[in-house]
């Protein structure tokens, strides 16, 4: 009775703020920047994609860890979170999330929604938000793969087991797939238009939401498919505008990178006026710049790519009059190591750069607002180098080795960086 009469008297509070203007701290965009509560806005935040299911009562769930994540994160300044919406498909299939939240077409695991309720709660009870992403290009959500096989369209590869070409050319007919494409449609429709069973808020109307994001680094994966899949973003941006006009838009794109290495591709998708700001990812490992024995070694190199790839992107953005979320960037930890004992010495230079970057736009009235480094670990300890069935989230995915991009409490150094620079910002 009591935790009924406590949720009754939060649902109350939140339905009196509304309607008392409450909708003024909605962050949108004027003149190229952020504006939050009448101020302008800038961040250094994280990505936190597992949020929903730790929030959660079932298999994966942990709330008093959740707790204590937030908690932690709010005190050294970090308050806005990249998080996964929820994984789409079966469970048991190897590299993937569990537990999923769309099992089928518009069936749902509710223990996952109650889930995404609790931690949309939790933050904004917090002043925190979260830019919620509704899709995913790879396979360790479901997303295109999964809708393909939805439409019936064959079975996705794994990527693991089978190669990234295999998969790759399987999900570049996502956006050349009505039947796919409408599937994402309805579950954009069911997700946006949800009311939160904690607060009686609907999700239009909660500030808590920073974004509703299209997916993550969503691709056209050919240059077949790279007018498809412009307009593919163009007819979702339109359909989110349309159910919340209220929150801000935004791709989930890598920039170039994610576009066929075609810039005017992506500045295309980032010019429709429903999307509100522009996004970028940056990956020196990933994308070669620096290999496994070159960590500390190659950081110069690694940082004068990055500048080149930032400058080339924010002058676009300029012109688009938008502002630039650099909302994943990632660096091993020395030695390539995945142990929580192991050094990140590299990955701080290399986190300071990224972070001076957005220092300088605030001091100099920039449009790059932004930056959400990869990933939140936390109190997490991974127990196998690839995570299984049980096991904690670390913030690596389930298809990558657990502990090598994730930033954890016990990494000092590190959080000493990033203290200082949220302190800065706050300024």
């Amino acid at each position: 009775m009591k935790k009924l009469y406590t949720l009754l008297l939060l649902s109350a509070i939140c339905l009196f703020s509304c309607s008392k203007g409450h909708f003024n701290s909605f962050v949108h965009v004027e003149n190229g920047q952020f504006i939050k509560d009448g101020n302008t806005y800038y961040y250094v935040g994280t990505n936190f994609w597992y949020g929903a299911i730790l929030a959660s009562q079932g298999q994966g769930g942990d709330t008093l860890r959740l707790a204590e994540e937030l908690d932690y994160l709010k005190s050294i300044g970090v308050e806005n979170l990249r998080v996964l919406v929820g994984s789409d498909g079966q469970r048991g299939v190897n590299s993937k999330v569990e537990p999923t939240l769309q099992t089928a077409p518009g069936v749902y695991n509710d223990t996952i929604l109650a889930g995404l309720d609790r931690f949309m709660y939790e933050i904004g009870k917090r002043g925190m938000s979260a830019v919620l992403y509704l899709n995913n290009s790879w396979e360790w959500s479901g997303g295109y793969g999964k809708y393909l096989e939805w439409a019936g369209e064959g079975v996705a590869p794994i990527p693991a087991l089978e190669g990234w070409s295999e998969y790759m050319d399987f999900v570049s007919h996502f956006v050349q797939c009505d039947s796919a494409k409408a599937l994402f449609a309805s579950y954009v429709k069911d997700i946006i238009s949800r009311t939160n069973r904690y607060t009686g808020v609907k999700y239009t109307e909660d500030p808590a939401i920073f974004s509703w994001q299209i997916g993550n680094e969503p691709r056209a994966f050919s240059q077949q498919s790279k007018e498809p899949f412009a307009l593919w973003i163009q007819d979702v941006a339109k359909l989110i505008k349309e159910l919340d006009p209220n929150h801000m838009i935004s791709t989930g794109s890598e920039g170039m990178w994610g576009c066929e290495n075609d810039i005017e591709l992506w500045n295309r998708i980032h010019s429709y006026p429903e999307i509100s700001y522009t996004n970028i990812h940056i990956w020196p490992y990933n994308w070669s710049w620096v290999k496994e024995d070159s960590l500390s070694s190659g950081i110069g190199v690694a940082i004068e790519n990055t500048a080149k790839y930032i400058d080339e992107h924010v002058a676009l953005s300029s012109k688009m009059g938008k502002p630039v979320v650099i909302e994943e960037f990632g660096y091993p930890r020395d030695g390539f190591s995945f142990s929580k004992q192991s050094t990140t010495s590299a990955r701080e230079q290399y986190y300071e750069y990224i972070f001076s970057r957005v220092i300088n736009s605030k001091k100099e009235n920039g449009i790059l607002a932004g930056c959400n480094f990869w990933a939140w670990g936390g109190n997490a300890t991974p127990e196998h180098t690839m995570w299984h069935v049980g096991d904690n989230y670390c913030g690596d995915p389930a298809q990558e080795a657990q502990g090598l991009n994730s930033v954890f409490t016990s990494d000092v150094s590190t959080i000493g960086v990033i203290k200082k620079v949220t302190s800065q910002l706050s300024k």
